[in-house]
């Protein structure tokens, strides 16, 4: 059941991603039609989503013990990744910044949702991913950038980076809320308030995937001969490696079973976020990198994810 479910929640991924893929192939909406698409999910439905789905989450099922396996299991990977730069790809620090991140970043967003919501039937699952990468990752990766390409340290705009991110101020706040709730015994928020709220955040996973289709039309992958072994290097590590750590981590010392073991080697194979990118092309480093190995991983990642529920589900 669970092979058959996966392969039912990519079915239903596929046709809208083809939607969008159409949609850009004939024009539908102009050339910018992805980029509003892209803004106005990552402005307003993402955030809208996640704090309706977490303001309704039990607080102690929000934190569950198994972030502690996402983030190991990426963390690891991340280091897999330095060690065959130093000895293999030879990348300088910043390029190396964005292979780590690149093997590391998990996808929580654009594929992630989907994921969670039509093949793990829980889009709350992505919520810890979410708030540990933007916590902790991404203000390390982006101090890191800032010194290796402008030779200044600027930790307090690393910092404050979380605090510019509309999905993580929104699931902080579904947060804050569910935690009011077990407080005080009763959901605060009336309906009224929650229906419109919920209904908006509603439109975030079409959007988001209809937008991801209008990407891949015209994309030419792994044009860049030098970094070809670099890009499946981090594919490798993204969709083989962390999923199989992961599941190393959560049965032999975290001692998950069931659904929560299939849950946490599952989101392990997601592909490497698109945020990726957009971090590369603020510091104009590695974007080609970047984007190479965000594509590839995305386009593997369903493969690896079917195998995944053949052999656990």
């Amino acid at each position: 059941m669970g092979l058959l479910s996966a392969m039912q929640g990519f079915v239903v991924i596929a046709i809208i991603i083809g939607t969008g893929y159409v949609a850009a192939r004939f024009n539908i909406g102009g050339p910018t039609a992805q980029m509003v698409l892209n803004r106005y999910a990552f402005f307003v439905t993402n955030p809208f989503l996640m704090f309706a789905i977490l303001s309704k989450e039990p607080i102690l099922e929000i934190f569950h013990p198994s972030i502690i396996v996402a983030f190991f299991s990426a963390l690891a990977v991340g280091v897999l990744f330095l060690i065959l730069n130093k000895f293999f790809y030879h990348m300088g620090p910043a390029d190396a910044t964005v292979g780590a991140l690149n093997s590391l970043y998990l996808n929580s967003n654009n594929i992630g949702l989907p994921i969670a919501t039509y093949i793990l039937g829980n889009p709350a699952l992505v919520a810890p991913i979410l708030v540990m990468q933007q916590a902790i990752f991404t203000p390390i990766a982006l101090t890191v950038l800032d010194y290796t390409t402008t030779g200044k340290m600027s930790l307090k705009k690393a910092l404050m980076q979380p605090l510019h991110q509309p999905l993580l101020i929104g699931s902080l706040g579904g947060i804050l809320v569910s935690a009011i709730t077990a407080w005080i015994g009763f959901y605060p928020i009336p309906k009224f308030i929650y229906d419109p709220v919920n209904m908006i955040g509603q439109a975030a996973v079409p959007m988001i995937l209809m937008a991801f289709g209008m990407s891949l039309h015209g994309t030419r992958p792994m044009q860049n001969k030098s970094s070809r072994s670099a890009v499946i290097g981090v594919t490798i590590l993204k969709n083989i490696v962390m999923p199989f750590i992961a599941f190393l981590i959560a049965f032999f010392i975290m001692g998950f079973r069931g659904k929560v073991l299939y849950a946490c080697v599952v989101l392990a194979a997601l592909p490497a976020g698109q945020n990726v990118y957009n971090y590369a092309a603020r510091y104009n480093v590695g974007m080609t990198f970047a984007r190479d190995g965000v594509l590839i991983s995305t386009v593997s990642s369903p493969i690896v994810i079917a195998i995944i529920a053949a052999l656990l589900s």
